[in-house]
């Protein structure tokens, strides 16, 4: 694969065939830069998914990206997760869903955890924020390299193990409860 095109099929390929629906596509392309990157362009692919079985809150989506250095990409589990105030120390749960991760993800080494904080406005305690937590799967360029079928294989093998990460208590209590 040389472009982008191929390896956003493969990955949309591996995605969907492990059960993900897309939910939306984004395409930029981008010319203007300095400093170091001046003369350089690259183009990038956003894709969303989503599956009706879990709370809109859970989503997986992929970041591509085409520069005149080759590919790259990665797929992240993305969990729109309590408010802080119910979250609980940001410490212990990085450390907590970390931990759950190393046991879960393909590549632990290779998946970084994130959390991110949102007050959305100035009168509202910190307690209020929105957190969103992250696991990202870095897809390698060996993968890369070696073609769409095992950028699709390597996409389906890290969305079961979202799935499976899911599934963990760690993680699992990020969700919101089941209304029943």
């Amino acid at each position: 694969m040389l472009t982008l095109e191929p390896l956003l099929e493969a990955v949309r390929s591996g995605v969907e065939r492990a059960g993900w629906i897309l939910s939306g596509l984004q395409k930029t392309t981008s010319h203007e830069f300095e400093g170091r990157w001046a003369g350089e362009s690259t183009r990038s692919a956003y894709l969303f998914f989503h599956r009706d079985d879990l709370p809109d809150s859970v989503s997986v989506e992929a970041f591509l990206d085409e520069t005149t250095r080759g590919l790259r990409g990665n797929l992240s589990l993305v969990l729109e997760g309590p408010r802080l105030g119910r979250l609980g120390g940001v410490r212990d749960v990085i450390r907590r869903v970390a931990a759950a991760a190393r046991e879960t993800l393909p590549a632990p080494d290779r998946s970084p955890v994130s959390v991110k904080l949102t007050l959305s406005g100035l009168s509202g305690g910190p307690e209020e924020a929105e957190t969103q937590i992250r696991l990202k799967l870095l897809i390698p360029q060996a993968g890369v390299e070696r073609g769409a079928s095992a950028v699709s294989a390597l996409c389906a093998e890290g969305v079961a193990a979202f799935e499976a990460l899911l599934e963990c208590p760690e993680v699992a209590e990020l969700l919101p409860p089941v209304i029943e």
